[in-house]
């Protein structure tokens, strides 16, 4: 199917040259003559390229951008101008728009322009698709460090089977997310977690194996225990390493024979579950202390899984970051959608023993904080930022490096700002950069123009 354009030209001579040489080009085009008819044709129709003429009658051109990058599949944006309204269509690129043309130009090059554009919202347009796809997986691990491939490759060959599994490692690693992975895979019934350092000694017990009515006061009825619903599909015990040592004989009597019992109850019933446990105890260590049974260790470890820590496998930041960010602007509206060089550098310096969990509430905070759609260390948690001390215990030579870039940057812009009196459109063509940028320069180094207002 070609690719379709929305042709907005006001001189209809012209606009039916510029349709002729896009069709002749294997577009499908469709060419109005203003501003509200295009906006009524764009809320209507999907499109992959929008061209259109800087000035129209009624609403400009700018209108017709500003619309179109709002759509929720917004098209390319192409803007055909007069010589002197050129600064107006780079004004523009800062928008959102693709290019723009300065007229007169050849049909050829228009087509060369569009052809490039469409290319571009095609690619965007995967781009959306694959980012759905690893949102939509519900607990997707993610990462490409030679560990979470190792991690991969043992859910996937052990997931389609009816052996406990062991999951391993420190807290925030993601245990449970490799639980739902395994459970998702092995094509299972319901998935059922647990944690056993969240519910009380005295009701773990009920909660776990359930209730017959009448078996103590208050007890009115029957009541399925934790066990018995995810009969079918995966029991996930977090934190097993927390369970009692007299629930502990029982679980392991339950897993050995097959079959359990509600509190208070002769009745014996069927264990069909799948069981995954998780632990960042050293199991152990716990039974030669007796804090944990053996034979309950030996049979919830037939295969092991151990989920690496986050200072390990680095490379999977930006990764992370992107699925974490992406998660912060659905839930919190954040705008920030992607990490400044300094702030992606500030997260590798960082030892992180929260793990993945302590990375994702970084990047929340960082998303809710930050004015940009990209992140400067200034919105990243203050325990993150390179300012004073270290923030790893051994600083590598990019960590020196980042953190001296910083504050030489600072110093720069400290003394710019005093120059000129705070007065950013005066000092951005000192600096070389657009005003737009220095503004941007300036927050993420933390420097506030107006401090230096009437002053020398």
């Amino acid at each position: 199917m070609p690719e379709r354009v929305l042709l907005v030209e006001d001189r209809e001579s012209l606009r039916g040259l510029l349709s002729r040489a896009l069709v002749a080009g294997r577009l499908e085009v469709v060419a109005v003559g203003d501003a509200e008819t295009a906006a009524e044709r764009l809320r209507e129709e999907p499109f992959a390229v929008v061209v259109s003429d800087v000035r129209l009658p009624g609403a400009d051109g700018a209108s017709v951008l500003r619309l179109a990058r709002g759509l929720p599949t917004p098209p390319e944006v192409v803007l055909m101008t007069a010589y002197a309204e050129v600064p107006a269509a780079v004004s523009a690129l800062r928008e959102g728009a693709y290019d723009y043309l300065a007229k007169p130009f050849e049909p050829e090059e228009l087509l060369r322009v569009v052809r490039r554009a469409a290319e571009r919202f095609a690619l965007v347009g995967r781009a959306r698709e694959l980012e759905a796809l690893l949102d939509d997986r519900e607990g997707g691990l993610i990462g490409r460090a030679p560990s979470m491939g190792n991690v991969r490759r043992l859910i996937e060959r052990v997931a389609p089977l009816t052996v406990p599994v062991l999951l391993r490692g420190e807290s925030g690693t993601g245990k449970e997310v490799a639980a739902r992975e395994l459970h998702r895979l092995s094509a299972r019934g319901p998935f059922v977690a647990v944690n056993c350092g969240a519910i009380p000694e005295n009701l773990l017990e009920s909660e776990l194996f359930g209730v017959a009515k009448g078996a103590f006061t208050g007890a009115g009825g029957d009541r399925v225990g934790l066990i018995e619903a995810a009969s079918g599909g995966t029991l996930f015990l977090d934190e097993i390493g927390e369970l009692p040592l007299a629930l502990q004989v029982k679980l392991n009597r339950v897993l050995e024979e097959g079959e359990l019992r509600r509190v208070g109850e002769t009745t014996v019933r069927p264990m069909l579950a799948r069981v995954i446990a998780a632990t960042h105890r050293d199991l152990e260590a716990a039974v030669r202390d007796g804090k944990f049974r053996a034979d309950l260790y030996f049979r919830l470890k037939v295969v092991q899984i151990e989920l690496p820590p986050l200072r390990e496998r680095l490379d999977d930041l930006p990764l992370l970051a992107g699925r974490f960010l992406r998660h912060a602007a659905a839930r919190y509206g954040a705008r920030a959608r992607a990490l400044s060089p300094e702030a992606l550098a500030a997260l590798e310096g960082w030892a992180w023993p929260g793990n993945v969990r302590e990375l994702r509430h970084a990047l929340e905070h960082a998303a809710v904080m930050s004015e940009d759609e990209v992140i400067g260390p200034l919105s990243l948690p203050p325990e993150l930022r390179r300012e004073g001390l270290p923030v790893a215990e051994t600083p590598t030579y990019r960590d020196a490096v980042e953190r001296a870039e910083l504050a030489a940057g600072r110093q720069y812009l400290t003394r710019l700002m005093q120059q000129h009196q705070g007065n950013v459109s005066r000092a951005a063509p000192e600096a070389g950069v657009e005003r737009e940028t220095l503004h941007r320069l300036l927050r993420r180094h933390g420097v506030d123009p107006s401090q230096f207002r009437g002053g020398a």
